[in-house]
Formats: structure tokens, C-alpha cells, sequence
């Protein structure tokens, strides 16, 4: 997993259609900008400038196959972290939490969408589906292991999205979205 430091980075990332395409080049492989822009409902012309954006910071590279238009592209490495709380200036921190703002409503799409989609699944997947809430008092030390332990958990399939052989028959991509924060509870927002 790559470990973002660099605000740079954070802002090459910090945008939908180039998020979607490193989610699409992470468990598709390698497409072209067409192949892309069909599944994103964008240009070709527009993915492929967001393709040398995303190059430009190492996210993604050509494969080397392919000519003129037909040039495929994949992810250079699979998963991303980073952490606003090392931001070195207050922008820096702002923009770090933005681009995880930016994944969470992603992930609640997701989450949205497959929910509105229950009542047509098999019995076994609507029964498998699950939404966990929980909230409990931890250490900081706790707290960190419990995510580091879920983090684990989470990453153990790693391996079934770009090899898929390891994948069960009958597997189906599915996602899970977990985080560990202190909170307080009757305070509103910021």
C-alpha cells in the first residue's frame, strides 16, 4: 500500500473523475482512456488528460502495449493511505480531509445504492449484506489496535483483485468501509 506525505499527491488525487479511474484501473486492470471514459461517462479526451495528471504523481502508468488511442493504462500500486493529522500546514490538513470526505461519500453512494438494490438480490447475499455501528471506551493505544486488527481483517483479500483465480466461485466484489475515531455524541458538526 502506498503512504501519501506529500500534498502534492493529495491534490493530484483530490478529484471524482480521477478517483473513479483508480478505482476502475484497481479492480478492472488495465484500460485505455476510451475504455474508461465509456464506464465513467466521460470523454476519452477528458480521461486521458486526467491519466497524465495521475502519471505525473506515479498513481498510474502505461503499460506499454497498445498504440496511438489504444495505450492502456494500470495502477502502479494497489491502495492508498494517508494521514491529515501529519499535514504540515493547516491547507495541507484542508485538503487531506477533503479527499477523505471525498472517498467516504463515495463509499456511502456505494453503500446507498446496494441497500436500494436489496429487495432484487438472492436471499443468501441480502442476508450476508450487514451495517455495523459500534461505539465503545478506548485508549488511544486501544484504539489504535483495534484498528490496526480491523485493518487486517480488511486487507486479508487484498490479493483476490488483481488475481482472479484466488477468487471463490461465486464471489462478488464486495466493500467494506470501517473507521475508529473518538467522537462526541449531542455536539453538531463543523
Amino acid at each position: 500500500m502506498r503512504r501519501l506525505t506529500d500534498p502534492r499527491e493529495l491534490a493530484a488525487l483530490a478529484h471524482p473523475v480521477r478517483i473513479g479511474i483508480l478505482e476502475l484501473l484497481s479492480l478492472e486492470g488495465a484500460q485505455t482512456a476510451t475504455e474508461l471514459a465509456e464506464r465513467l461517462g466521460e470523454s476519452p479526451a477528458n480521461c486521458s488528460w486526467h491519466l497524465r495528471k495521475l502519471a505525473e504523481h506515479d498513481f498510474v502508468q502505461e503499460t506499454g502495449d497498445g498504440h496511438g488511442r489504444r495505450r492502456p493504462w494500470r495502477v502502479t500500486e494497489l491502495g492508498l493511505s494517508w494521514d491529515s493529522e501529519a499535514a504540515p500546514t493547516l491547507a495541507d490538513h484542508q485538503l487531506s480531509v477533503s479527499l477523505s470526505e471525498m472517498m467516504l461519500e463515495r463509499n456511502l453512494d456505494r453503500l446507498h445504492a446496494a441497500r436500494l438494490r436489496a429487495p432484487e438480490e438472492p436471499p443468501e447475499w441480502r442476508s450476508a449484506m450487514d451495517v455495523t455501528t459500534s461505539a465503545s471506551w478506548l485508549t488511544d493505544e486501544e484504539l489504535a489496535a483495534r484498528n490496526e486488527e480491523i485493518n487486517a481483517i480488511l486487507m486479508r483479500d487484498l490479493d483476490r483483485l488483481t488475481d482472479p483465480s484466488k477468487r471463490p466461485e461465486g464471489a462478488r466484489l464486495c466493500e467494506f468501509v470501517a473507521w475508529g475515531v473518538p467522537v462526541t455524541f449531542g455536539e453538531p458538526a463543523s
